[in-house]
């Protein structure tokens, strides 16, 4: 649900820090989930634009074709070099600056989006993954949000050092993996003229519906999705102790083989024969393989991220809770 097959960009390298974005962007990426997306179903598309001094400014994008596994003949880099190509012809900022991808209930957290914008990262130093969450979206408040790696995972996804030892030495937990970039979405002024006509038009009994005290199966839907990662946790918790076991268990046997040697050793010195010849410990005793933990840092990460929702939804519900209570005692 994270995200599909890995992408690769094209490799044309703009240079930033703040993230301004264009409103038809944003109409642009609502439009494709509209059109192709159904529930779960993951979109994703290229984003373009260009470097304004501190500035990564998002002027254009466009989606990925669906296609199945079986389309072994489209070649996705191909695709993206002729619609960049064809841009410029039309004299429209064509430098790949990221991509973007649908959400599900906040399900963006995954090995495959990881390896994506790592790609990305690496290609393209100042590229963007802006993730849009449809559902939140239809409840009346735009979400989207905008990731990079952090410095210390790109080295750690550049070494492909996912051991124990290696993210222990690397000090990374899940809040160091993905850093937000703050996103100003821009508009005409024409456009935003249009806006406030609509906001002025729009009937009261609209507006109502934002008083509303029911809480939807959203609250529901992410708790679910919050209990199926917990559940995963603690069968990655159950995997590394198993391992831990394993290798202390191994350390045990070891030092006790290295002890009974000694000691025949000294009992052959003792008697004038010649010591036992030595022998290759590290075949003798392979360590057993430590489970992957950049898996469990992912885990990590999306509870996170569930909980993060949860808490801003629940903050709304109880807020018009408590504003209810205060109108009821107000008018009792």
């Amino acid at each position: 649900k994270g995200g599909k097959k890995k992408k690769k960009p094209s490799n044309n390298k703009p240079l930033m820090q703040t993230k301004n974005e264009h409103k038809s962007v944003v109409l642009k990426i609502i439009k494709h989930y509209q059109e192709e997306g159904q529930g779960s179903e993951v979109v994703q598309g290229v984003l373009l634009g260009l470097v304004v001094e501190d500035r990564l400014e998002i002027t254009n994008c466009f989606p990925f074709p669906q296609h199945t596994e079986d389309d072994a003949d489209f070649d996705e880099v191909q695709y993206q070099m002729e619609m960049m190509r064809s841009l410029r012809h039309v004299n429209i900022d064509h430098l790949h600056v990221g991509w973007y991808q649908s959400t599900y209930y906040g399900s963006f957290v995954s090995r495959a989006l990881l390896d994506s914008q790592f790609s990305y990262q690496h290609a393209i130093e100042e590229s963007v993954v802006l993730i849009y969450d449809p559902i939140k979206t239809a409840q009346g408040s735009l979400s989207l949000k905008a990731y990079r790696l952090t410095p210390k995972l790109m080295e750690i996804c550049k070494e492909k050092d996912f051991t124990p030892e290696g993210l222990k030495k690397a000090n990374i937990g899940f809040e160091h993996m993905f850093e937000e970039v703050p996103i100003v979405i821009k508009n005409s002024h024409l456009i935003s003229v249009l806006m406030w006509e609509l906001e002025d038009k729009s009937t009261v009994a609209d507006k109502h519906e934002l008083l509303n005290l029911s809480s939807s199966n959203h609250l529901e839907k992410s708790l679910q999705l919050l209990m199926d990662r917990v559940d995963d946790m603690s069968q990655d918790i159950v995997k590394y102790n198993t391992y831990s076991r394993n290798l202390s268990k191994q350390q045990q046997q070891k030092h006790q083989y290295l002890q009974r040697r000694q000691q025949e050793n000294a009992q052959r010195q003792s008697r004038g024969e010649p010591p036992l010849p030595e022998e290759d410990i590290t075949k003798m005793f392979k360590p057993p393989q430590p489970p992957p933990r950049m898996d469990t840092l992912l885990i990590a990460g999306q509870i996170n991220n569930y909980c993060q929702n949860v808490k801003e939804f629940t903050s709304q519900t109880l807020g018009k809770l408590f504003m209810a209570e205060a109108l009821q005692g107000h008018n009792n």
